[in-house]
């Protein structure tokens, strides 16, 4: 059995007690709420790649704060990812298209995506865990990160 290893990242991206929140299309039949996330492309390093995908996904350039560290999932499919998880500020917002699988950016309190987790509505259960992880200070500088 040939096992496919997904290298992506993820950002936790804090504006006062909001979180920037992506809703995507997934096709199923409502859509689903995810931090600005995606796969790490060949030749770019997860800083780079984490970057690009909040640009291309939210039209928010971030300030990246911390590293989250590494979170492993395997998916009942069994897929495995490694995602890098950040932690980021808003600094400008570019005003430029989304990604064509997102419907619509949010800034949403804690409480309310507690509800989307509740309803099943997050895309994955790390959406959560890496909030609550930067809430409580989980998190390493950037450059334990050598790109």
């Amino acid at each position: 059995m040939t096992q496919t290893l997904h290298s992506t990242c993820a950002c936790v991206v804090q504006r006062g007690e909001r979180f920037l929140i992506v809703e995507e299309e997934r096709g199923g039949p409502a859509t689903v709420f995810n931090q600005p996330a995606g796969h790490i492309e060949p030749g770019e390093g997860p800083m780079a790649a984490i970057l690009r995908e909040v640009a291309e996904e939210t039209a928010w350039q971030v300030t990246l704060t911390g590293y989250l560290g590494l979170y492993i999932f395997h998916t009942p499919q069994g897929k495995t990812f490694h995602s890098h998880g950040f932690i980021a500020t808003p600094t400008t917002f570019l005003a430029t298209p989304l990604d064509t699988d997102i419907t619509a950016t949010h800034w949403l309190t804690l409480a309310e995506i507690q509800a989307l987790d509740s309803a099943g509505r997050l895309r994955s259960p790390l959406v959560l865990t890496r909030i609550e992880d930067a809430l409580k200070g989980n998190g390493y500088p950037l450059g334990v990160i050598r790109e």
